[in-house]
């Protein structure tokens, strides 16, 4: 079955004549080739527009954005926030912050972000996005305090795409701890295609951590493109289980000497949960570094997905690069893909991928039997502290508590 689809751009309001025929452009590329399918390279292990097919009739862009949701703000984490719904700013708070150092508007759709057309959800996204936000920090400042982003959807989304984008801009010698943090349990199917642009200038420092706190059936993708420049250090967390589909795309360019990424990713994914991490690290200066450690858990009939590369200039000289995933297949019907790259032209480089998968460890669950742990309490333990490797660079006690019991949470079934 084939779903139809509802896409109109009248639904976005005041829109210049150049602003409406720009989108048009980008929605009638769209329709040339649709959704991804697998053969799209970068899409053949997630073939969306075969998903979107088994669980949409119809698929419309005409969403609201009003909710009568109450923020429910994390206990005993202080913090500031951004509370969206569906995308859409609705109210903020600096508390812990000086105010005039973080610039917080709606996102202007008037800026015009182009991208290869070989991704057509960035298309669909450039034709209809609405929403979202824009963040600017100052230079020198470092918030004192993270800052979570609560996503919160309405009721009424069911064959509902929502297209945002947002922008993250850290100044020279800033700071940011930013918690990119989903809740509500919405039944419905829906899709969110989200685009995420990072800079950070020099010195500047930013740690994004991405949490899904309940379960829903929501169809997620998300692009961040980031651009860092000299001496800037960017990580990225993903504790994303629950979503029915989520694919995350993550392409940073390390532009300027002894700039750094680092991306960390613990997922325990349960009955038919579809999860894909897809990275590309472009080293374009020398002496800069990367690390990644994509570490999952396949429960049931879920499939997990990554495909990672690292690209490095003939004049990135001095690169230090890494790249490793896990797996562990706790049942025979669950699955796991993984695709590591490495395109090196550079030839005084230290740079390693590598990939394994595998089952628990039946002697370690038998030992813990032994001490008069239930089998299924035992194979928790081992899936906790296997994910829970992905933390132990966080040297902020509380925030990584607080991260401690989230996977703890997702992995108990929230």
């Amino acid at each position: 079955m084939k779903q139809s689809y509802d896409f109109n751009i009248e639904q976005i309001k005041n829109l210049s004549l150049e602003e409406k025929n720009f989108r048009q452009k980008n929605l009638d590329l769209f329709f040339k080739s649709g959704f991804p399918s697998k053969k799209v390279e970068d899409w053949k292990f997630t073939d969306l527009n075969l998903i979107l097919n088994k669980n949409f009739e119809s698929i419309s862009n005409k969403v609201g954005y009003e909710s009568s949701k109450e923020l429910e703000i994390i206990k005993n984490f202080k913090h500031n926030y951004i509370f969206l719904t569906n995308g859409k700013i609705v109210s903020t708070s600096l508390v812990h912050e000086e105010e005039n150092k973080i610039l917080i508007k709606d996102f202007d759709q008037k800026e015009k972000i182009f991208f290869d057309s070989d991704n057509t959800l960035k298309l669909l996204n450039n034709a209809l996005s609405s929403g979202g936000f824009s963040l600017e920090v100052a230079k020198n400042y470092k918030l004192k305090k993270p800052l979570v982003i609560y996503n919160y959807f309405s009721e009424d989304l069911k064959n509902k795409i929502l297209n945002n984008k947002n922008s993250i801009m850290l100044n020279k010698g800033s700071k940011l701890t930013l918690i990119d943090y989903n809740d509500g349990e919405v039944q419905s199917n829906f899709i969110k295609n989200t685009i995420d642009t990072v800079f950070l200038d020099e010195n500047a420092i930013l740690k994004s951590i991405m949490i899904q706190n309940t379960k829903n059936n929501g169809h997620f993708y998300k692009c961040i493109k980031g651009s860092l420049q000299g001496s800037s250090n960017y990580e990225n967390y993903i504790l994303s289980s629950g979503l029915k589909l989520n694919k995350i795309e993550i392409e940073i360019n390390l532009n300027k000497d002894n700039s750094n990424c680092s991306i960390y990713s613990a997922l325990n994914l349960v009955e038919d949960q579809h999860q894909e991490i897809k990275t590309r690290i472009n080293h374009n200066s020398p002496n800069c570094k990367s690390y990644q450690k994509i570490k999952s858990v396949l429960n049931d009939e879920s499939k997990g997905v990554y495909q990672g590369k690292i690209f490095v200039e003939k004049i990135a000289q001095k690169t230090d690069a890494y790249q490793l995933s896990k797996a562990l297949i706790v049942n025979d019907d669950a699955e796991f893909d993984a695709k590591p790259e490495l395109e090196i032209y550079a030839d005084d480089v230290k740079c390693s991928h590598g990939s394994t998968s595998g089952s628990i460890d039946s002697d370690a669950v038998h030992y813990l039997m032994t001490r008069g742990i239930p089998k299924k309490e035992a194979v928790k333990l081992l899936i906790n502290g296997f994910l829970n490797e992905t933390l132990e660079s966080i040297t902020d006690s509380e925030l990584k508590f607080f991260l401690e019991e989230t996977l703890e949470g997702q992995i108990n079934g929230y």
